[in-house]
């Protein structure tokens, strides 16, 4: 994130260039055009003065949308990176939250009875070790949220803002979703005794 932070800051000097080279190439087609309109000669008809004026027309449309077009390069180069950035704290929230599907709040571990199948996952954690994990679940998503909003600190961009708040809006839920098993476990599990086991590698 610090090192795409400041990739952000650094102007794209050959993008840069580039545009600059090609809208300078565009002015000075333009201007040829303008120069070539006023050079008629003076007996020529008003078919051929409208024509030309018309040319003069459309290359300055046109001209206008390719300087906005290059214009906009380096904003969409950044806003592509950043967009995968986020992206990839979006799959790391529902990473953290699928591994939650067998940390079940009302039956923290295995007991052998005949809620258990022959394909039921095993679960070994105590209820106080299970409190801790979802503990941690619920730092790593908040973690994912603030790195998310690190990314507009440099780079005020709406689409890249869009995103950012999509993505604090969904570790904002998958955290209450949390804390909400958290707070079964309190009050149906038994107590939490940090002496009840260690956590296992």
């Amino acid at each position: 994130t610090a090192a795409t932070r400041a990739w952000f800051k650094q102007p794209i000097w050959p993008l840069r260039i580039g545009v600059g080279l090609c809208i300078l190439a565009l002015v000075a087609s333009f201007v040829v055009t303008i120069i070539a309109v006023f050079q008629l000669p003076a007996e020529s008809n008003a078919i051929e003065v409208i024509q030309a004026i018309d040319a003069g027309v459309n290359e300055l449309v046109f001209m206008g949308i390719a300087i906005f077009f290059l214009w906009g390069l380096e904003l969409r180069r950044k806003r592509a990176r950043a967009l995968a950035a986020l992206h990839e704290l979006r799959s790391l929230a529902h990473i953290i939250d699928m591994h939650q599907l067998t940390k079940d709040p009302e039956r923290p571990v295995s007991t052998g009875r005949s809620g258990d199948t022959a394909s039921s996952p095993q679960r070994i954690l105590t209820p106080f070790l299970l409190s801790r994990y979802l503990d941690y679940c619920s730092e790593m998503l908040s973690i994912a949220g603030k790195v998310a909003a690190l990314y507009v600190q440099e780079f005020n961009d709406p689409a890249t803002l869009a995103a950012v708040n999509e993505i604090e809006d969904l570790t904002n839920s998958l955290s209450s979703q949390i804390w909400l098993k958290i707070m079964m476990l309190h009050q149906e599990g038994p107590r939490l005794d940090p002496r009840a086991g260690a956590m296992p590698s």
